[in-house]
């Protein structure tokens, strides 16, 4: 047997919630981390006095009594760990490991018992259930009862409320109530705050963000007092998780924030962190409410009774002191500004990313810490709005991400090489990369500055595209100083040479002299036209040839149609497709088998069919040319009527505005306009008679059918 047990999926119970994580037995201590968390609970081996197994609702548990009171309960073993677990704390811990049976009666009378912080309801001697008193937030008495409310867990579906217990008097002991007994006993060690006694120290008038307002902070021996204007909030220290001083993008700020699990509440908000914003001109000089020698006794040497310096220094020295935690401060990084910090959104909101030794912090809204150990990957994105930005995108090993977008792409290669030096998982990493990278994805390999980077190469081409397309824009700036109408008639010929002359000539006739005396010398600049390439023409179905053979599963289908209709009667074409892909996906390799054999047999019958279809003269090259210049000369005569269309059309809208017009016409006006209007309806008679001649002649051409030129060719 090693030095220590490893178990993974062990859980431990937070207020009615499971949190799961892994459990360490060594021969110094025994070591429990949340996964959820990453808080760390140590038990020193020489503190062992209880250990005993049981039967619980996730397997089996185990649980731990120290000198000093405190219960811990781990579930989620199997039955068959309990040898090697009781080997091991035989030969290392003094203490043995006891099987211990659980009362499943389900009897509501019984035996109540203080036990350290559990209070355990027993019948006939065994465990029934048992309560944490850690997690009563009240205790009331009646006159035969006692009421105990919980804390609520904001992460269970279901919390328990309250539990009621009826105390009987009693018939020996008159001089003491049970009721006020059984109530002492619970208040003894519930999380009831109640604020007795004189702070420690008081901080005024401190700026929060998170909750937001402005706070006095009395600092108390066993909890933290903000008092506001509208709301308080008592927080004791065993809910501080971690504490962070982080400056500010200005240097001129510093936040301090409090991580807290459970979180404190405003109604149906709740805040995972408490963040204080200070200025570093801010000095204060703080007496502790304490005499020195009491304070050299609860602190060693960690605070002294008379302290002065910057505020936020002594906020955090206080509260380090107090909690009795490390305070995190960003590590080596450095951004392209030299800040230690990296501007960026989270949810539409602007804040700033700190990378630090172990994780990501983001503050302030809504506030996010991602641990190293809790990311399964992070990848870099291009950004939605703008390619002057980049998004970082961080996915947890619980399926969460949190993109953070609107990121300066000068700060790309700082944050990637901060990334690459912790060894995260980054997910568009390019093909060479992924290559070494085979393995789990928990162990790196080697990550070298000279590896290709896939993301950065496109970065340096699109701003290589860009300055192209800078210098584009300059010329074209040049170009349309000299603008003129006449080039861009010019540009329209050339693209419709159809009717581009007839129309220059017949309606601008006197303009063109202008316009040539008004063209600038420069030459234009045309840029180049990419040839398109030749559509593909669609393969023609021979209609005499033979018909392709169905596949096995076809075959199967057209069989067993009947009897899918039979079995599930009302049933829709789709659902029958859906349904017979279901059975052909459950046949078995034997009952495939025939399909397969009479696929064989009518690929082998097409096959012989269609080489007998060659054979005979079927399939030629005449077919696709007749019906190439058959699509020729469709297309030609469709030409022909648009455009006839359009003439009509343009005639009608002529007639329909000279209509219009005629109502508003003065008689001095008609009489005038009588002979000129006599020339126009003999031009448009004439014209119109030159265009039908036109046209019969197109139709002529048209009529002439292809297989005629054949046949005098």
């Amino acid at each position: 047997m090693g030095d220590t047990l490893e178990f993974s999926d062990i859980y431990q119970e937070v207020k009615g919630s499971w949190n799961d994580g892994r459990l360490r037995f060594g021969k110094q201590s025994v070591v429990y981390k949340s996964s959820k968390t990453g808080k760390v609970d140590s038990i020193p081996a020489g503190d062992l006095n209880l250990a005993q197994w049981r039967r619980v609702c996730l397997g089996h548990g185990i649980k731990l009594g120290t000198g000093s009171g405190h219960i811990y309960k781990y579930d989620g073993f199997r039955d068959t760990d309990f040898e090697k677990i009781s080997e091991f704390f035989k030969a290392n811990y003094k203490v043995e490991l006891a099987e211990k049976d659980m009362c499943v009666k389900g009897w509501n009378w019984g035996t109540a018992k203080f036990s350290g912080p559990l209070l355990s309801f027993e019948v006939n001697e065994s465990t029934a259930f048992e309560v944490p008193l850690a997690n009563v937030s009240q205790c009331a008495t009646g006159k035969n009862e006692v009421t105990l409310e919980f804390h609520q867990n904001d992460d269970t579906e279901v919390s328990l409320m309250e539990v009621r217990f009826y105390v009987p008097p009693s018939q020996t002991d008159e001089r003491q109530d049970p009721v006020e007994a059984f109530a002492e006993n619970v208040l003894s060690k519930a999380d009831v705050i109640q604020a007795t006694g004189d702070a420690v120290c008081i901080f005024k008038e401190l700026q929060c963000l998170t909750p937001r307002g402005r706070y006095d902070i009395r600092i108390y021996p066993t909890f933290l007092h903000l008092h506001g204007k509208t709301f308080d909030y008592k927080i004791p220290y065993t809910t501080v998780l971690r504490l962070f001083l982080l400056p500010h993008k200005d240097q001129r700020q510093m936040f301090f924030v409090i991580s807290l699990d459970p979180p404190i509440k405003q109604g149906q908000t709740r805040y995972h962190f408490l963040i204080l914003l200070f200025s570093k001109e801010e000095d204060l000089t703080l007496t502790l409410n304490m005499s020195e020698d009491d304070v050299e006794r609860r602190f060693e040497g960690k605070l002294s009774k008379n302290m002065s310096g910057s505020l936020y220094e002594m906020v955090s020295r206080v509260m380090k002191a107090l909690v009795n935690r490390k305070i995190t401060v960003p590590g080596n990084f450095q951004g392209h500004s030299g800040a230690q910090c990296i501007t960026c959104s989270y949810k539409a909101s602007s804040g700033l990313l700190y990378p630090l030794e172990r994780g990501f912090i983001y503050v302030h809204k809504p506030p996010v810490h991602l641990r190293f150990e809790e990311i399964s990957c992070v990848n870099f994105a291009r950004g939605t709005t703008t390619t002057r930005s980049f998004d970082f995108e961080v996915e947890t090993k619980q399926g969460n991400q949190f993109t953070f977008s609107s990121i300066e792409r000068e700060e790309y290669g700082k944050l990637f090489d901060f990334v690459n030096a912790k060894k995260l998982n980054i997910k568009n990493r390019g093909f060479k990369e992924k290559k070494g990278m085979k393995g789990k994805i928990d162990e790196y390999s080697d990550s070298d500055e000279d590896q290709h980077d896939a993301y950065l190469e496109r970065m340096k081409a699109e701003g290589k595209i860009r300055e192209e397309g800078n210098d584009s824009e300059e010329s074209d700036g040049e170009s349309d100083e000299s603008f003129n109408p006449g080039e861009e008639d010019d540009d329209i010929a050339e693209e419709y040479d159809s009717n581009a002359s007839a129309s220059d000539s017949s309606d601008d006739g006197d303009d063109d002299d202008d316009s040539s005396k008004k063209k600038a010398p420069k030459v234009k600049v045309v840029k180049e036209k990419k040839e398109r390439k030749p559509r593909r023409e669609k393969k023609q179905k021979d209609k005499g040839g033979p018909k392709r053979p169905m596949s096995a599963y076809m075959l199967w289908l057209n069989s067993s149609r009947e009897r899918i209709k039979s079995e599930n009667p009302g049933i829709s074409i789709t659902e029958i497709s859906k349904k017979a892909g279901e059975m052909w996906r459950q046949l078995g390799k034997d009952d495939k088998e025939e399909w397969d054999i009479k696929a064989a047999e009518a690929k082998r019958q097409y096959d012989k069919a269609k080489q007998e279809y060659k054979e005979s003269g079927g399939g030629e090259a005449a077919a696709p040319a007749a019906t190439s210049s058959s699509k020729k000369e469709s297309k030609k005569s469709g030409g022909v009527k648009e455009e006839k269309k359009r003439k009509s059309a343009g005639g009608d809208k002529e007639k329909e505005r000279a209509a219009a017009n005629d109502s508003f016409k003065s008689r001095e006006f008609i009489e005038t306009s009588e002979e000129s209007s006599s020339d126009t309806d003999r031009k448009s008679k004439s014209k119109r008679k030159k265009e039908s001649d036109d046209d019969e002649m197109e139709e002529e051409a048209v009529s002439t059918p292809a297989s005629s030129e054949e046949e005098s060719d």
